[in-house]
């Protein structure tokens, strides 16, 4: 009898295992979604849309201030940060360029987090996390809250950086906050210059993971989802990174990857100990570590390389591929030159969708690195977000607010080219058959009407 009660209780963990980790696959709980994958299966996403007549727009909600963060979705909640001038200076400097101005506004801004109902578009709750003066500039083309938040249905954190990272309830009741010093994420080899902190947090298995790579002490932490308590703090050499963590489980063993210059990496999830670690390729890392068909995709760029990088999950030590190497233990393949600088990389369907800063989409088959195509997506300006997919559809935004459809696979087809009047430089999200846009003035539901 003991047996028996033993065994029902062992498959009813497994069934609440299974469908708890189906309920999370369904969410869009952080950046670019579960383990920043990118897409959604089973979902009929829309192609076409027009925000001027208002065709298969749901709703529109604006929001005030400035922020790119992305929308972070659970269930019916949507939530969304902003960080708001007293100035009113809320411009962005959108386009092709290559100053590293910082934009002159040390007045008080007000940091706040929006809860939005998903169906409706209704604000269900504003929360004013902190007002003060950024104790950091900001970039021409960042804001202050570039950061987007994380949920795993009980809680909801938010990371200004240097401001502060805060923790809620989904009602909207702040449970902890925690306070930084200050975290100047700016060019390594131009300190004066001050760009801002972009780095979202995750939430896995009740802890909050953040990677604060910066010009100072950098580290990875791990602090306890319902009280903020430190859990490890790993200490990281490391010039400024814009890029965020991202988490997998592989044979009972869960890692934090990261993206870097010096270390990119990956350390055990329960102690923050490194596991294994690889040096160069492109010295102003932005893109998220993205994880596919047992591979670990990371990509960076600026200065001599711009490489792509796609390292077998079990990887340990030290895997710096030497100077004429592209391949080695651990390292599947590579390309030197040709990653995005801005944008996380999808992976959907087998294919790998690299989308640089002009425009220029390559497509590579992912566990080979082969080449499918390399075409251009027109002459509209710069591209910063990151790509998503759903329903044989890859969604990719220009700063502009064009939404270019082209659709999934290895021929390069362009299926609609919407536009969206407004700047766009966070990623979409997407959540049932909906897409959610955040322009610079508002947040977009997007689907079927």
């Amino acid at each position: 009898m003991k047996q028996l009660l033993c065994t029902a209780f062992l498959l009813v963990c497994i069934v609440f295992t299974a469908s708890s980790q189906e309920n999370y696959l369904n969410q869009w709980p952080s950046f670019r979604g579960p383990f920043a994958k990118g897409f959604v299966e089973n979902v009929k996403t829309v192609s076409s849309w027009n925000v001027e007549t208002g065709d298969n727009v749901l709703w529109k909600t604006p929001i005030p201030g400035l922020g790119h963060s992305s929308p972070a979705i659970w269930d019916d909640k949507i939530f969304i940060s902003t960080a708001v001038s007293s100035s009113g200076d809320n411009e962005v400097k959108i386009g092709l360029y290559g100053d590293g101005d910082a934009v002159e506004d040390e007045s008080v801004h007000e940091f706040k987090l929006y809860c939005l109902d998903k169906n409706s578009g209704k604000i269900v709750w504003e929360k004013l996390a902190t007002k003060r003066v950024p104790k950091v500039k900001r970039h021409t083309k960042a804001s202050h809250a570039d950061g987007t938040p994380a949920t795993d249905g009980k809680h909801v954190v938010v990371f200004f950086g240097s401001n502060g990272l805060f923790c809620y309830n989904m009602n909207g009741d702040l449970v902890w906050q925690k306070d930084f010093d200050k975290m100047n994420a700016g060019p390594y080899n131009a300190p004066e210059l001050e760009w801002g902190f972009s780095s979202s947090p995750i939430i896995h298995n009740d802890k909050v993971i953040v990677q604060c790579d910066y010009l100072g002490d950098c580290f990875l932490a791990a602090y306890e989802v319902n009280t903020g308590e430190e859990i490890w703090k790993t200490a990281r050499e490391e010039v400024s990174t814009w890029s965020s963590p991202t988490v997998f489980e592989k044979d009972g063993k869960t890692q934090v990857v990261v993206n870097g210059w010096k270390h990119m990496g990956g350390y055990d999830f329960e102690t923050g100990e490194e596991i294994w670690k690889m040096s160069g390729g492109g010295d102003v890392p932005t893109p998220t570590p993205v994880i596919a068909n047992d591979l670990i995709f990371i990509n960076n760029a600026h200065g001599r390389y711009s490489p792509i990088y796609a390292v077998k999950t079990d990887a340990t030590g030290d895997i710096t591929l030497g100077e004429n190497e592209t391949e080695n233990e651990s390292i599947v393949w590579s390309i030197k030159r040709g990653g995005a600088y801005m944008q996380t990389p999808l992976i959907y369907d087998g294919y790998l969708y690299n989308l640089q800063g002009n425009g220029s989409l390559s497509v590579f088959q992912a566990s080979t690195g082969e080449l499918m195509y390399k075409e251009s997506l027109g002459s509209v300006g710069g591209f910063t977000a990151s790509g998503v997919a759903a329903n044989g559809q890859v969604y990719l935004c220009s700063e502009q607010g064009d939404v270019f459809v082209v659709r999934a696979g290895p021929d390069f087809e362009i299926l609609q080219h919407n536009k969206m009047n407004d700047v766009v430089m966070a990623s979409p999200a997407i959540s049932g058959d909906v897409l959610y846009f955040r322009t610079q003035k508002s947040v977009f539901a997007i689907g079927n009407k």
